[in-house]
């Protein structure tokens, strides 16, 4: 997300670019009681809250947008809108989720891009963080208590969707977008699960409608 971050503060200089690392994600530590999604959501506002910030855009993807989802759900006032670019979390039972834990680096770029072969496999580059991402959602990656709150939010959102997407297909997308009241769907073609790394430029116009 960093470049994607880069690519934002140069399109709106004026805007306030901040692009976090989940807490025992990428080598930090983990923290006490930050044991689920939600509760990830709930650090986040409660930072916000700390740095009086308010009116933010939370732009999230595949658990980062599970997670700007919660942040909405949270109805707070320091959220003004949200954009969940190829979420989870949500449980749509006719549209399941793949399993990406124990698949190969060439498999996982499969589902991950549109054009794999655009993305060459970088052997430094890290791979998904399979620990963190079991601390915080145990390898489900979905919360079948996630819908009721998803009925609840209230702020503008903005589902963008690759329509490559092998992980979460686009009818999953639409389905989390059609849990929300009023909000918008996008889909991007010619990318998969990462537009902001396959499609970033097309990302960032999604991200500036309103």
């Amino acid at each position: 997300m960093a470049p994607f971050g880069e690519l934002l503060r140069t399109t709106v200089p004026d805007a306030r670019v901040i692009v976090p690392t989940h807490p025992g994600f990428a080598g930090t530590p983990p923290q006490a009681g930050l044991d689920s999604i939600a509760a990830l959501a709930r650090h986040y506002d409660r930072l916000l809250e700390k740095e009086h910030i308010h009116d933010v855009t939370v732009i999230g993807n595949s658990i980062g947008g599970w997670t700007a989802a919660e942040m909405a759900a949270l109805r707070s006032p320091r959220v003004g809108r949200v954009v969940l670019v190829n979420a989870v979390g949500l449980d749509v039972p006719e549209q399941p989720l793949s399993d990406v834990s124990g698949l190969t680096p060439q498999r996982l770029a499969a589902l991950s891009f549109h054009d794999p072969a655009r993305i060459p496999l970088d052997p430094d580059r890290p791979g998904p963080d399979l620990s963190a991402l079991r601390t915080y959602t145990g390898m489900r990656m979905i919360d079948p208590a996630l819908r009721d709150r998803l009925a609840g939010i209230d702020v503008p959102t903005h589902v963008v969707w690759g329509a490559s997407d092998g992980i979460a297909p686009a009818a999953y997308g639409r389905a989390y977008a059609d849990a929300i009241p009023g909000a918008r769907f996008t889909l991007l073609p010619d990318a998969g699960h990462l537009p902001q790394l396959e499609a970033p430029e097309r990302l960032r116009t999604a991200v500036l409608v309103r």
